[in-house]
């Protein structure tokens, strides 16, 4: 008898028989989130918000998702140049190595 997939839908997620796998199918699952927020920050927010007329919580999701992007970008550039240092010496004496052999024409 040949392998049948049998999906299961049930609230958020698919399971797939006999594989295990379960997939998200809506990504817009909230968390809920308690902060305290400096006032002077807070009325900024407000002013602004009600200018561009976007609800607050869609502002805020947005301001988190543009800092995070930011700072995997920091991650990665702080990682590389750690990596670029490492390698700099023996780069720079292989690059000596090189320099210092006399090309036959």
């Amino acid at each position: 008898m040949p392998h049948v997939k049998i999906k299961i839908i049930y609230n958020y997620f698919e399971y797939i028989h006999k594989r295990y796998t379960f997939v998200i199918l809506n990504s817009n699952i909230m968390k809920n989130v308690s902060l305290k927020i400096d006032d002077s920050i807070f009325g900024e927010t407000e002013k602004i918000l009600s200018r561009i007329k976007k609800p607050r919580n869609r502002y805020i999701n947005e301001a988190i998702d543009y800092y995070n992007r930011l700072q995997k970008r920091l991650l990665l550039e702080n990682k590389l140049r750690k990596e670029s240092d490492m390698v700099k010496e023996d780069s720079m004496s292989v690059l000596k190595e090189f320099e210092e052999i006399d090309y036959v024409d």
